[in-house]
């Protein structure tokens, strides 16, 4: 019987994976102004030890009017940073997981309210609330507050944002930055002409439309150092008629290898409320496979990946370079070990727990080093 491919060690650029698990940035919704706390180091330090390749932190806003929601984390200023410097210090005391971060920016689906709270749009006048951004002034849902549409001193504070956070992450040492252009976010509302309607350089054409998402990819890249991977998520679809699409996604990620892309996850939707989205297991997959296969750089894939046999076939199949997982492992902390023992390969553990070891799977933790 051959070995997993699951657990077969992969480099994206040049970080060192030991398998092919990625655990995807989850909003915790539980800042304060930005700042990380002790429930973001009991999240995260849980996931650290859970025996995957890479963790990535939630997305984090480049500006306070690119959060999602008023808890959401940020890394925009020095308290900012710290907060996160002090979570960060607190994992990598007990883990060697490397970790990734995803910096964004909302755009025009942010103010809102959490969402064990409705998640509703805030007005911009409501505690909690500010005015939101976007390419062109279009609401996300009829009837609520339309963004202002960023002119170019706006877009040029954008970028500027998003070049400074990265610093900062290098500078606390992340492994890898992700720009978050999915989800409905604001640099997918640049790119899909459902939400960018706009008659300048940064509207219309398809070419237009992916100018200001591959400049920011650009002045990120150029701001951290080559060893550094930079990567892009992205919807490969809207799920709605006349919105971006699988061409699209597919002509973005060519446009993003030339520029020197580490690697693309491969998610969908989230940009209009009229998606009609098939959910099922993998059913994002084909989405990734098909960037893959006009691609050579990695491709990770995600949605609803809850099985191990199913893990193991899309990686073993070629679909993706990895998967990604989010509700399977706030659910299961511990689906990679799960995972390893299932199909006979095994995992980090923390010397701590190597006790637990079940008796059937002798050979699952590697045997911890020094």
């Amino acid at each position: 019987m051959s070995a997993p491919k699951l657990f077969q060690p992969f480099d994206v650029g040049d970080l060192a994976l030991d398998n092919r698990i990625v655990i995807a940035p989850m909003c915790q919704y539980s800042a304060v102004d930005g700042q990380m706390n002790d429930w973001h180091l009991i999240h995260l330090g849980q996931l650290a030890l859970s025996g995957a390749a890479l963790l990535t932190i939630e997305a984090t806003a480049v500006l306070p009017e690119g959060r999602i929601s008023h808890a959401d984390v940020g890394l925009w200023d020095d308290a900012t940073q710290a907060a996160m410097q002090r979570v960060l210090d607190g994992v990598r005391r007990h883990s060697d997981m490397p970790i990734a971060i995803q910096l964004g920016h909302a755009g025009r689906k942010a103010s809102t309210q959490v969402p064990w709270q409705g998640g509703a749009q805030i007005a911009p006048d409501a505690a909690n609330g500010w005015q939101t951004v976007a390419p062109s002034a279009l609401p996300f849902t009829p009837g609520t507050n339309a963004p202002m549409e960023l002119d170019q001193a706006g877009i040029d504070r954008l970028r500027d944002a998003f070049v400074a956070a990265a610093k900062r992450a290098d500078a606390i040492g992340i492994d890898a930055v992700q720009l978050h252009g999915a989800h409905g976010y604001l640099l997918h509302q640049f790119l899909s002409p459902l939400s960018n309607q706009r008659d300048d350089d940064y509207g219309g054409s398809l070419e237009n439309r992916m100018r200001l998402p591959l400049e920011i990819f650009d002045a990120v890249r150029a701001a951290l150092p080559a060893h550094k991977p930079v990567t892009m998520r992205v919807s490969g679809t809207d799920w709605v008629e006349g919105g971006w699409d699988i061409e699209q996604t597919i002509a973005f990620a060519t446009a993003l290898e030339a520029r020197g892309c580490s690697a693309i996850h491969v998610s969908s939707g989230g940009l209009d409320p009229r998606q009609d989205i098939p959910v099922g297991p993998s059913y994002q997959v084909p989405l990734a496979r098909a960037v893959k296969q006009a691609v050579d750089m990695p491709v990770i894939a995600v949605g609803l990946i809850t099985d191990f046999e199913q893990a193991e076939a899309i990686i073993g199949t070629g679909d993706a370079d990895l998967i990604a997982i989010a509700r399977t492992i706030l659910y299961d902390p511990r689906w990679p070990w799960h995972a390893a023992a299932h199909l006979g390969a095994s995992v980090k553990a923390a010397p701590q727990y190597l006790r637990c070891q079940p008796r059937q799977y002798r050979n699952l933790f590697d045997a911890p080093k020094g």
